[in-house]
């Protein structure tokens, strides 16, 4: 496997009144191009620690990210983030959304013409074509959340970062916007980070699932490699026993290997500021979507 994102020794410290918190100790990932990689694990496990760090969000106080051999040590268009808010400026429509990404990436490397003809495209890819001229207000979260997709799609992103990306929505839009996510990955063979707590969402999007332990000083506990051939279907995969066995050994990882962070609570410091920062997105492990 030739490395693409090689994320070596990753160590993270947060100042705190009493001295040093490590959120992350010697996280060590390689992710070849075109791989969905997922990262799940109980709340306060620095899932999203790591993806700040490869975001060039937060800088690792040991270890670095290599990015086709080049440190990431800020943000870059090379490597688009997808919140679980679908942070679009309400006051532009969707097609204007992405067009200020497509702007900011494609400026004097792309002619009018060309740059809405891209913004048209990842509209379309994303099934949001019919709705490009409505404004945030205008549209369902399901289709804010695609829109957000289409504006991380557009900067043509070497990697694209997704944090909880479905978590906010009700489970049947989240199934469409799986099944959506899968169609573009098959189309472009790009290279997905995706922090989830859904064990079926992991096991049906992924080509490895990454199991993080428990924090402080949180780090990759299992790696489990997904063989299941593509395209996916979830109604198949719901009765096949290798599908099954996947998501026994997350269960099995999350609630055995690893107890819950409620139950250790009482012996961790305090969370810092940062750490909150880092994770306040997160809640515990859900099974199903």
């Amino acid at each position: 496997m030739q490395t693409h994102l090689d994320i070596s020794q990753v160590s993270i410290e947060f100042p705190t009144p009493n001295g040093p918190f490590k959120a992350l100790d010697g996280v060590n990932l390689k992710i070849a191009k075109g791989e969905y990689v997922s990262l799940i694990g109980h709340s306060g496990c620095g899932k999203s620690t790591v993806l700040n760090i490869v975001a060039g969000l937060y800088q690792a106080t040991q270890g670095g990210v290599l990015l086709d051999g080049r440190e990431v040590n800020e943000p870059g268009p090379e490597r688009a983030v997808v919140f679980q808010n679908h942070s679009l400026l309400p006051w532009l429509s969707a097609y204007e959304n992405v067009e200020l990404a497509v702007k900011q990436v494609f400026k004097g490397k792309k002619s009018k013409t060309e740059m809405r003809d891209w913004i048209e495209h990842n509209l379309k890819l994303v099934h949001m074509e019919h709705a490009m001229h409505k404004r945030p207000d205008e549209i369902s979260g399901g289709m804010k959340q695609r829109v957000g997709i289409a504006r991380a799609l557009a900067m043509e992103p070497k990697v694209l970062l997704m944090d909880e990306p479905f978590g906010a929505l009700d489970a049947l839009t989240r199934a469409h916007l799986q099944d959506s996510l899968m169609e573009i990955q098959n189309e472009l063979n790009n290279t997905v980070i995706m922090i989830t707590h859904d064990v079926d969402e992991a096991v049906l999007l992924s080509d490895r699932i990454v199991m993080m332990t428990n924090g402080p000083a949180a780090t990759i506990g299992e790696v489990l490699d997904i063989e299941l051939e593509r395209p996916r279907n979830r109604i198949q995969l719901a009765d096949d026993p290798t599908y099954n066995s996947y998501r026994q050994a997350v269960l099995s990882f999350l609630y055995e290997k690893q107890r819950k962070v409620e139950d250790l609570d009482q012996h961790r410091p305090k969370a810092d500021p940062e750490e909150k920062l880092a994770d306040d997105s997160e809640e515990p492990a859900r099974e199903s979507a």
